[in-house]
């Protein structure tokens, strides 16, 4: 059964050319050829008993294939996905090689009514973004948490 409620964490790290943050492209055919709205913070479903953060945490290993950056977390608070999802996120300052994410996968009827099923990646590519930039390609409830993290990190 479906929570409704996710949580994730959002990498940050400070360049030369400002604040910028890793996001995933959402795997699998519907966002495909798409990059506006199909960038996320790297999150998943949890269930009410998990807490949040222990979720995000979990997430992080399960999308991205590797173990969440130890460091202070700024809590970025919740937005409410256009699908009624509530998101609950941490920024968490730290590097990380996108060519190390091993992502995890996701089976699904494809084509649809086809019988077959295909796995796909939960995060086809993972990048980083300046903040303008990633303003443009985030799922549009998400770029709350690009501001408060801009607020905390002038």
């Amino acid at each position: 059964m479906r929570s409704g409620r996710s949580a994730g964490l959002l990498l940050f790290r400070r360049t030369d050319r400002g604040l910028e943050v890793l996001l995933g492209h959402i795997g699998g055919p519907f966002f495909a050829r798409r990059e506006t709205g199909a960038w996320t913070v790297p999150k998943g479903e949890h269930d009410p008993t998990e807490p949040a953060w222990e979720a995000a945490r979990r997430e992080f290993r399960e999308e991205l294939g590797l173990e969440p950056p130890d460091g202070a977390a700024v809590p970025l608070g919740e937005v409410r996905q256009a699908g009624g999802k509530t998101v609950t996120a941490w920024a968490v300052e730290a590097d990380l090689d996108p060519a190390a994410v091993v992502p995890g996968t996701f089976t699904m009827e494809w084509p649809p009514r086809s019988g077959r099923t295909r796995e796909f990646p939960e995060l086809d590519r993972v990048e980083w973004f300046a903040l303008d930039r990633a303003r443009e390609v985030i799922v549009s409830a998400q770029r709350a948490f690009l501001d408060r993290l801009a607020e905390h990190s002038p």
